[in-house]
Order: C-alpha cells, then sequence, then structure tokens
C-alpha cells in the first residue's frame, strides 16, 4: 500500500456449442441502495450458522494453503453469447451480361458444404476457448430483412462469415445494437467475396476513412480462426467488466484524480457499493467474540503457514486475523452479490487489521481485490482479469531505467498462473511494520503483462517483460524487478497516471482491443 494513498430478450435457443460458465451467472446489475445494503450488512453477526460454503468452495481449499488445484478463476463470469451467420446470396445466370460476384458460394451445393464447414470449426474454437462460450446455430442471411430479424437473438456478438449478399445486408448486421465479427474467407474455403470489398464497400463506405461508429479494422479476420479465439476472449472479459459491481470499503476513490469514480462509471458502468470503515470495525469487533468462527480462523491460519513455499516472518496472530478479513469480506461479497473487492483508507488499520494477506487471498480464491479503492486503475485489472482467467496484481511503479522496471505492492497474489500458489514470506505490511503480507517470490523467466492506465480513462499504456528478479528493499512487500520488452525512453515518454496492474501471460492485443470498444485507446509498446 501507498502512504501517498488519498484516503479519498427474448428465450433463447439451445446452443449450438457450448463452454459453460462453472459458476451461476451474475445478476445484472441494478444498483443495490447503499442504505439496503448497510441495513442488510448491520444486523448480521458472523456465526457458524452464517458459515455456510462460499459460492465456489474449491475457492476456500485454495487459500488454506493447497498449492496447486484446479480452479475457476472468473468467479461471476458470465458466458459469451455469439451468434454465426452465414451471409451469402444465389446468383442466378443472365444471358450476355455479368451475373454473378467474386466467391465461392455458387449453389446450394456449396453452401450446404459451408455450413458443415462452419459448424466444424465452431466445434473446435469452443474446444479450445478456455473461457465461458455459447454459440447459437447457425443463422442464414441472404437480404436486410433476414439480418435485421437478428436483433432478437440473445447473442453479444454476431459473428458473421461474409461469404456474398450486398452493403445493405452487412448494413442491417452492423445496426442490429450487437458487436460485429466478420470473418472472410481467401484461402481456407471458398473465397469470399468480402474479401475484396469489406474495407472499401463497408469499413470506409466509399471514403477515405472507416465510417463504421461500431466496427473497426481490428475486427476482420481472414482466414485464421485462432484469430477469432483471442477476440472472442477479450469480448468475453469486456462483458464480464461491464456494469461489475464492486463492494467498497471506504468508498470509491481514485490516487490523487477524484474523477476516477466518475469515469469508470461512464466507460465501464461499475457499480460501486460503498462501506463505511467504522461499519466494517463493528463488524470485525462483532465477529472476535464469535468463538467458532475465531477457532475456524485459526485452524485455517495454521494450515495456510504450514502449507509448502510458506515461510512465517510475522506473528500467527497477524495471519489469524487476515483469515477472519477474509470471511468478512466473503460475507460482504455475498451479500451486495458481488464478486469484487476494493479498499481505502486502510493505512490506519481496520479495527488493528492491515487487509494485505487478506487481499491476496482473496484474488488467490478467483474473485478481485484491490487497495486503495483507486478507479484509475482499478478497471484495467478487472478486464485483465476476466481476459487472463488469472489474478490481477495492483502495484506501484518505479522509474524505467537501463531497460528494467521495479514494481511493488504489499497486496501480491500468490496464484498468478490461475493455478500454482508461487512460495512466499509471510512478512509485515511495509509502512506500518504491522499485520501480515506477502513478499511473493514471482517465477524468474515469466512473460508479464503491464497496464498503465492514464487519469483521464482516454489512453492506456501497455507492454510486456520478464521477471528478473524479486528483491526485498525497503519498499512495499513483493517486489518484481522486470526486463522490458520495450524501449526505456520509449516508456518514459508514455507514462501515466501511477499504479499498474500486472498480469502472467501476454493480453496486450485482447486488452487493446477490448478497451478500444468503449472509447480507450491502448498504446502497446514492443521491443
Amino acid at each position: 500500500m501507498n502512504a501517498n494513498a488519498l484516503p479519498s430478450t427474448p428465450a433463447a435457443t439451445p446452443p449450438l456449442h457450448t463452454v459453460p460458465s462453472a459458476t451461476p451467472p451474475v445478476v445484472a446489475p441494478s444498483r443495490w441502495p447503499r442504505r439496503a445494503f448497510l441495513r442488510a450488512g448491520a444486523t448480521v453477526v458472523l456465526t457458524a450458522t452464517l458459515l455456510e460454503p462460499w459460492r465456489n468452495s474449491r475457492a476456500h481449499a485454495a487459500s488454506t494453503g493447497d498449492r496447486s488445484r484446479s480452479l475457476d478463476m472468473r468467479l461471476g463470469g458470465r458466458d459469451l453469447v455469439v451468434q454465426p451467420v452465414l451471409m451469402y446470396n444465389l446468383p442466378q445466370r443472365q444471358p450476355a451480361r455479368s451475373w454473378r460476384n467474386w466467391g465461392g458460394l455458387q449453389t446450394q451445393a456449396a453452401v450446404d458444404e459451408e455450413v458443415a464447414r462452419i459448424d466444424q470449426e465452431a466445434k473446435e474454437l469452443v474446444r479450445t476457448a478456455g473461457f465461458g462460450l455459447q454459440l447459437q446455430p447457425l443463422a442464414k442471411v441472404t437480404n436486410p430483412a433476414e439480418a435485421a430479424a437478428l436483433r432478437d437473438s440473445p447473442a453479444d456478438t454476431l459473428l458473421v462469415y461474409a461469404a456474398g449478399s450486398g452493403t445493405e445486408t452487412l448494413q442491417a448486421l452492423a445496426a442490429s445494437g450487437k458487436r460485429l465479427l466478420i470473418f472472410v474467407r481467401y484461402k481456407s474455403g471458398p473465397y469470399y467475396l468480402w474479401h475484396e470489398i469489406v474495407d472499401s464497400r463497408f469499413l470506409r463506405n466509399h471514403t477515405d476513412q472507416v465510417q463504421q461508429p461500431n466496427v473497426g479494422l481490428d475486427d476482420v479476420v481472414v482466414d485464421e480462426s485462432a484469430e477469432l479465439r483471442w477476440r472472442l476472449q477479450a469480448l468475453y472479459g469486456l462483458k464480464n467488466t461491464l456494469g461489475r459491481r464492486i463492494v467498497c470499503v471506504g468508498g470509491p476513490g481514485g490516487w490523487s484524480w477524484p474523477k476516477a469514480p466518475e469515469l469508470a462509471r461512464e466507460r465501464f458502468q461499475l457499480d460501486m457499493i460503498d462501506l463505511p470503515i467504522p461499519e466494517l470495525n463493528a463488524k470485525i469487533e462483532a465477529s472476535r467474540k464469535d468463538a467458532p468462527l475465531m477457532a475456524r480462523c485459526q485452524r485455517e491460519a495454521q494450515q495456510y503457514v504450514q502449507a509448502a513455499g510458506v515461510k512465517l516472518d510475522t506473528t500467527p496472530q497477524a495471519v489469524q486475523d487476515a483469515f477472519l478479513l477474509k470471511h468478512l469480506f466473503h460475507d460482504l461479497m455475498n451479500q451486495a452479490d458481488a464478486f469484487a473487492v476494493t479498499v481505502r483508507g486502510c493505512m490506519a488499520s481496520y479495527a488493528g487489521i492491515m487487509p494485505c494477506l487478506t487481499l491476496t487471498l482473496v484474488n488467490d480464491d478467483g474473485y478481485m481485490a484491490y487497495c486503495e479503492g483507486d478507479f484509475v486503475v482499478i478497471p484495467s485489472g478487472i478486464l485483465l482479469h476476466f481476459i487472463a482467467g488469472k489474478p490481477t496484481y495492483f502495484c506501484n511503479p518505479t522509474y524505467p531505467h537501463q531497460g528494467r522496471m521495479m514494481f511493488a505492492h504489499c497486496t501480491a497474489p500468490r496464484r498468478m498462473d490461475g493455478r500454482t500458489l508461487e512460495p512466499a514470506n509471510l512478512v509485515t505490511h511495509y509502512e506500518s511494520d504491522h499485520g501480515a503480507a506477502t513478499h511473493v517470490h514471482f517465477r524468474k523467466g515469466q512473460l508479464l503483462t503491464i497496464v498503465k492506465p492514464d487519469f483521464e480513462a482516454k489512453h492506456w499504456l501497455a507492454l510486456t517483460g520478464k521477471i528478473l528478479d524479486t528483491p526485498f528493499t525497503d519498499t512495499c512487500r513483493a517486489q518484481v524487478e522486470v526486463e522490458l520488452n520495450a524501449d526505456t525512453h520509449d516508456v518514459l515518454r508514455n507514462l501515466r497516471g501511477f499504479h499498474c496492474m500486472l498480469a502472467y501471460g501476454d493480453y496486450t492485443r485482447e486488452l487493446a482491443y477490448a478497451a478500444h470498444k468503449v472509447g480507450i485507446q491502448v498504446q502497446v509498446l514492443r521491443s
């Protein structure tokens, strides 16, 4: 934590192919009035009768020391629903004049073969997705009226196989109110007309600039189904960020930028549930009188400390307190039907508990937990979390030099790859020298995504780097030194905002694609 932080539709038809979500879908966000939220929480004392199994029982086991488990790291995620559309028309021969456009779908037999080809490709797309994906039965569209009927599809995205038909048909699909992906064939099957004209006739509409308000150059894919997959993964991440509900202990804020919550609502429609710190403190004090709960926290803390890869360099009581706060955070998220929490004003502790280790535990369970209530950067963490299916590390940057950059905070997740708990020393929170926090031994040589949002929610910086070391200097406890895959001076010239988000792997293209859909330009720097 940083001492300078401010306290400051119609019924769906059965899907053709499905990778189901592992958890029930999030209720569509409709703000829970703050007073009702607090009233529900104020009457609750955590007793043994309230300690129901969490929404994902595997997550409970994760935080008690099992180093490697198969977990759902996208808790609360809703499947991306995609409607495949074959757009075509069958020409009629006419004597002594041109009667057909470019393209290989000239007969019904060719159309039938293409339907079977798309079906097989769809099965493979779902099989390799790695995220919640549903594909509706293929729709065949030959004219604008048939295209307009897809407004009633339950899909989030139309995946248009643009083999033929006219511009008016594609325009009608674009006007459906759904996101549009356009796939055209060059060599992967019968030639598609729109491989020739998608740019000039549709995107630029017979001008020199892209004219489509909701479809751009990156929404067109030629031949490669793998290019569809990462775009769908990005759209899955965006769907699960928009309208996301998050419990805000101490209220939402922004590091040196009071407009941040307003901008996060504007860009991502985040639903921020305010929980005043005195309310949390009262819950903590009440819970300390609950003997069964305290015994449970003690057992869980002991299991965690005794697990392989953990070294205790703080007090056992501090770890037990972290598990107590974790139970409270899970209860608060359950009450709010939320899967994310952020804390603010915690430098003075919450009834004596520093939340650092608690945030680590919650992130390692597959939820989202962020320090400082900083909505300059929290939207990027939520988006990256759902794209990657891995925890995201909210951290402070340092000054880049000689191709390197160090990042640090006291709240690092350990399950950074989504499966395995990295080794860690359990130490105190740095600024207070109190409580429990993690010094994570991040995996050396691991590729990282680094996201640095700007204050105005207009331009994010994204790059990758390789972990060189996990030093232990006089800074926030979880330190990671990164060799940047970008020129140092390019990084310096494009630094924006303050806090960063890190994730294992390279998700820069998915992040840039998704953020562009809500009006944020992501500058991706590469070496």
